[in-house]
């Protein structure tokens, strides 16, 4: 598994807080490369809709975030996932970050303009940190793309699930069925 230079990555992230970017973006570097998307409506509400079915699952005082910077594995990678589920034994570590060893589940909602980078980077970044569950959610074309069981740095189990149809994970982590019948589309 490759290191993680959080150094660096702090370098860039502070370069990037003194940049006048807008509200509503979302800054993220992805193999050294610099990300801002906007954030729709869409997207949120897909998001928002995964949270509060882990909140319901967990309880409200469960460790999930959206849009925070935990470091993975690879070149430079800051990712800020739209969703990321931490073991209740998780903790930042000795510079404020969140550890993506205590990553358990990440869910990505794909953008038109950054899509590549979540089938491609991402995904291979979780997979080197043995993130157990990674789902992408496609608002475009209806469906989400369930990754488990990395291993070698891939996912051995890609599952594909069109919306209105329940996501079952109850085999795995997060132990949940996630319902997609409400995930609103582009």
């Amino acid at each position: 598994m490759a290191d993680v230079d959080t150094q660096r990555l702090d370098e860039w992230f502070e370069r990037l807080e003194r940049m006048p970017v807008p509200e509503g973006f979302r800054v993220e570097i992805v193999g050294g490369n610099v990300f801002i998307t906007p954030q729709r409506d869409t997207h949120w509400g897909i998001i928002l809709r995964i949270v509060r079915a882990v909140e319901d699952r967990f309880g409200m005082d469960v460790n999930v975030l959206s849009d925070v910077r935990i470091d993975f594995p690879g070149h430079q990678n800051g990712f800020c996932p739209d969703v990321a589920l931490l073991k209740d034994s998780a903790q930042k570590d000795a510079t404020g970050h969140w550890r993506h060893q205590d990553v358990e589940f990440v869910a990505e909602v794909i953008s038109q303009g950054t899509a590549q980078n979540d089938y491609g980077p991402k995904r291979t970044a979780y997979a080197e940190a043995e993130v157990p569950v990674y789902v992408i959610t496609d608002p475009y074309q209806g469906r989400c793309l369930v990754h488990t069981d990395p291993k070698d740095g891939d996912y051995a189990e890609t599952v594909k699930v069109d919306f209105g149809t329940d996501i079952d994970l109850t085999g795995t982590v997060v132990d949940l069925v996630l319902k997609t019948d409400g995930f609103p589309r582009d």
